[in-house]
This record gives structure tokens, sequence and C-alpha cells, in this order.
């Protein structure tokens, strides 16, 4: 392992808004697949040599299978400052500036911020991989509504890694992105969750919100060492702000990993351990035996106490996914794999077209 080293750039293709994908060979002759941030390193060439970070794929790990360039040695300087003065990637080597929305929001008296949301639903989901679901849900029933995508920094940093940002974007299923917390490259920029959803009412007059992280979820097999726990804080911030907050479970009975078999044990610690307020968590019609499975799993966790519960069927929302044309996956399986993960995605954005707002 190396961590760092230098490369060749052997050949250079696009990969999303901003960012290129280029063939390297390592300095030891290995080969392989490089990330390039145009913010950071300017545009790469064939035949540039550069410096890469290749922890992740030295580790294994669910990087997508690339390495991610850190400078390109042939480029002396790069202007890669912002507007505003709000640091993002604070106190790093690629800290940069940008005009955080909180800095052109009118100041607003503590007994206003409660009720600032005007009562729309904001879902808040654990993982990537239900945006799409959940999005497609929400706008099937509610075509002409205004609906926001609040992408937080629990998993990728940059909005422009995301695939299904960029396909949400493109068939303009998603009316604006903001990028909150150390997450950046939305089409506003805000220092929290508690601005991020502020400004989604306020600048974009959303009528409702989704709130996940990037593609990626850091985990470590604990009840509380996972970046999913922000599912909790999202929910008890928009409460907080006078919105309606919606909980995406995350279900599945393909996972190998019992821990995650029926109602994950991510979405019982942020139910149970975590969120402070009652939150709105729809549940999809299941077959009988699943649905005992995590009616049984609810009930011995005592969270029908706390939270409210609603069965709504969702198997509509796969037909939706089909026919978006969309590939979509969570942890490697399809969408015929896992259904009941991405029924629970579809449920929260039915539950929260029909609650209107």
């Amino acid at each position: 392992m190396s961590g760092f080293c230098s490369a060749e750039i052997e050949a250079v293709e696009e990969f999303g808004e901003g960012i290129q994908l280029a063939s390297v060979i390592l300095e030891d002759g290995r080969t392989g697949k490089a990330l390039s941030f145009e913010r950071f390193t300017g545009p790469l060439s064939p035949g540039d040599e550069v410096v890469i970070n290749t922890i992740a794929l030295d580790l294994a790990l669910g990087s997508g299978g690339y390495h991610f360039v850190l400078w390109n040695l042939g480029r002396k300087s790069l202007d890669a400052t912002g507007e505003g003065h709000i640091m993002k990637l604070r106190y790093t080597p690629l800290q940069f500036n940008v005009r955080a929305v909180e800095e052109e929001l009118d100041p607003l008296e503590t007994g206003e911020l409660g009720s600032v949301l005007d009562g729309i639903p904001v879902i808040s989901g654990s993982l990537h991989s239900q945006l799409l679901a959940a999005v497609l849900a929400y706008r099937d029933a509610r075509p002409d509504a205004v609906l926001v995508y609040v992408m937080t920094d629990g998993g990728s940093l940059p909005s422009s890694f995301s695939k299904t940002v960029a396909f949400l974007k493109e068939k303009r299923l998603i009316d604006s992105v903001i990028t909150c917390g150390h997450a950046f490259g939305g089409d506003l920029e805000a220092v929290n969750i508690f601005g991020a959803l502020t400004a989604a009412r306020l600048v974009r007059r959303a009528d409702a919100v989704i709130a996940l992280m990037g593609p990626g979820i850091v985990g470590t097999g604990s009840a509380v060492g996972f970046s999913g726990m922000e599912q909790a804080q999202i929910a008890d911030a928009a409460s907080m702000l006078g919105g309606r907050a919606i909980i995406i479970p995350r279900i599945t009975f393909a996972d190998p990993r019992e821990r995650h078999r029926g109602f994950s044990h991510h979405s019982l610690s942020v139910l149970r351990l975590v969120a402070c307020r009652p939150a709105l968590v729809p549940l999809p019609v299941m077959e009988p035996e699943k649905a005992t499975v995590v009616r049984e799993q609810i009930e011995r966790a005592g969270l029908g106490e706390v939270h409210r519960f609603h069965e709504l069927d969702a198997v509509g929302a796969l037909d939706l996914l089909e026919r978006s044309g969309f590939e979509v996956t969570v942890m490697g399986r399809g969408l015929r794999d896992d259904p009941e993960f991405f029924m629970a995605a579809g449920a929260a954005g039915l539950f929260a077209a029909r609650m209107g707002g």
C-alpha cells in the first residue's frame, strides 16, 4: 500500500459535470481509473503526470473502483476561489470558499424559525439509493409541485458524483439541489441542515423536500457507528422548523447480514436512540410473512409508542423505477432483488405527496 503516488494519464473522458475519469499508469506499473474534480485539479490531458490518492482501492473499500487525482504536477497554480467567505472542506488542503445561502436570508427571530417550513413534508432518508424511488413516487402524484433535494455530507461530498442527481436534474424531476455541511456543488450551498431546509422553503419555495446523503455510507456494524444516524437529525430539524418529518425505513429481506434483515438495525437505532421528536414512518404493503417480521421488530423496540407508522401500497414504485430507464441498486442488488427496500422509499414519496404542501 502506498496511499499516495504519482501516475501518468493515458486517456481522459467525461464522467459528470466538472468531473473527468482518467485511465492512469501508476508509478509501479499498475493501471487503474482515477476521478479528477476540475475544481481542484483543472482539466487533465493524456501525458500529464499527476499525484493520486489510492487509499480506498488499497483497502478494497466501496469507492466505486476509482483512485482520486490530487494534483497535476504540470500545473503551477490554479484559481479555485469562489464567492462568499464560508469554507467547505475546512482546515484541509482542499478547503475552498462558497457563498452560503444563509448569508442571503433575512434575519429571523427564533419564534419565526419554528414555523418557517409552514407544514411542508420533509422526507429523510439514510441511503442515496432511496432517492430515486422517493422522488418518482412523489412526482407521479404531484407533477406540478416544487420538489427540492437537500444533499447532506454523510456520504459523497460533491453532488456531481451522483449519477442519480444528474438524471433527476436532466429529467426535471427535482427543481433544485441544496448541498449542506461539507457537501458541495448544489444549486445552493448551505452551512447546515437547518439552513438548507429554511432555504428550500424561503428561497426555492419548496412544496416538499427530500434530504439524504450522497452516494456511499460509512458503517461499522455497530448500532451507532454509521453516517446514516444523521437521518434522525434531519427529521428533528424538519420538525423544529415547522415541517412534517417523514422517515424512510431501511427494509430488506435480501441483505445476507442478519442485522439488516427486515427492519434494519440502522432504522431501529435512528428511531429508538436518536430521534428526539415523533416522526411519520410509512411502511410498504409486503407479503404477510415479511410484514409480520417487520411489525414484530417495531413492537419489540417500542417504536409505535413514539412514532406514527402508516402502511401504503407502494408496489407501483417498482414500476415507476423500471419505466424510468435508470438502473438502481443498493449494495449491488437490483430492483427486483430487493423490492422491499425500494418500495419503502417509494411509500415515503407517495405519503408525502398525499399530505399535500
